[in-house]
């Protein structure tokens, strides 16, 4: 019993993370009808910015962390201005396909710059085990998980409360309305990519701290992607609790499966999840259905 809990602790960390990652994908194809293919890339970037400001420069912890945001928020911003904003009318297959070429842009430079090698963030949690009975918790997963809970509140409210997240749920469900009411939707778009790219980070940040920084945390794309396909393309929530699911689920199979069926299991099963759920449901657990799958 003990075991079956502390997979299940760590699956509800990580996927806390995927949920805040796929908090990304999710406003993007609100806004856009598109998906970010280069999400991966902007979560390797952000570790990698973090994991050089710590260890090269010297720089303390949470000040390399508050200019890794703000890095990766120009980043997505310019991103945006400079490969998405001209196709602002064109077919979304050609805004995908767009998004393609820019991970492998990205990844490119990334390899270029800090290469292959894993890298080690240096101790910025406490070491010492937090013992629950039999189950022990790493502080790095406490604290991880306390951020991205934080992050979460504070974009729900944000989305909720703001002028520019009532501008953002506009676009998002009626763009030619919210132009009419002298909303910038170019605007809309910026800031959109801008969070994006700034939680794709924090979610660097936090794997990189758990699991060490390579080229491997691409992957997360792919991984996330299943998340927001569960709990619907368009759904805020449902990326939230779809990130618990795959992050649980993932654990699980990884701690009772691969012993059995070898490894792999652990990236197969998301999209297993997903097959099974779209079977049941075809807009996903949250997932209007309107929604057109590309």
């Amino acid at each position: 019993m003990s075991f079956f809990l502390q997979m299940v602790i760590t699956g509800i960390v990580v996927g806390s993370i995927y949920a805040l990652v796929a908090l990304g994908f999710v406003l993007i194809y609100k806004a856009s009808d598109a998906l970010n293919l280069a999400n991966g890339e902007f979560v390797l970037i952000g570790s990698y910015i973090c994991l050089t400001l710590v260890s090269v420069y010297q720089i303390p912890f949470l000040l390399a962390f508050l200019i890794t945001l703000v890095f990766n928020a120009l980043l997505g911003m310019t991103v945006e201005r400079i490969v998405l904003r001209p196709l602002i009318n064109a077919p979304v297959i050609s805004v995908i396909m767009a998004t393609i070429g820019l991970a492998s842009l990205l990844g490119g430079l990334v390899h270029m710059i800090w290469g292959y090698q894993t890298k080690s963030f240096p101790p910025i949690f406490p070491s010492t085990p937090i013992r629950l009975g039999e189950i022990i918790i790493s502080p790095v997963y406490l604290w991880s998980f306390v951020i991205v809970m934080v992050l979460l509140v504070a974009f729900t409210l944000f989305f909720k409360f703001s002028k520019m997240g009532l501008a953002m749920r506009a676009v998002a469900d009626d763009q030619m309305a919210a132009l009419s009411m002298g909303i910038s939707i170019k605007k809309v778009y910026a800031i959109t990519w801008g969070i994006a790219a700034l939680v794709a980070a924090v979610g660097g940040v936090l794997l990189g701290n758990i699991n060490g920084v390579n080229s491997s945390m691409v992957t997360i794309g792919l991984t996330v992607l299943p998340v927001v396909i569960l709990g619907g393309l368009d759904s805020i929530p449902g990326a939230i609790v779809g990130g618990f699911i795959i992050g649980i689920v993932q654990n699980l199979a990884a701690g009772y499966l691969q012993p059995i069926l070898g490894g792999g299991i652990k990236e197969v099963i998301p999209f297993i999840i997903i097959t099974i759920i779209l079977m049941i449901k075809p807009h996903g657990l949250f997932g209007k259905g309107g929604i057109e799958r590309v």
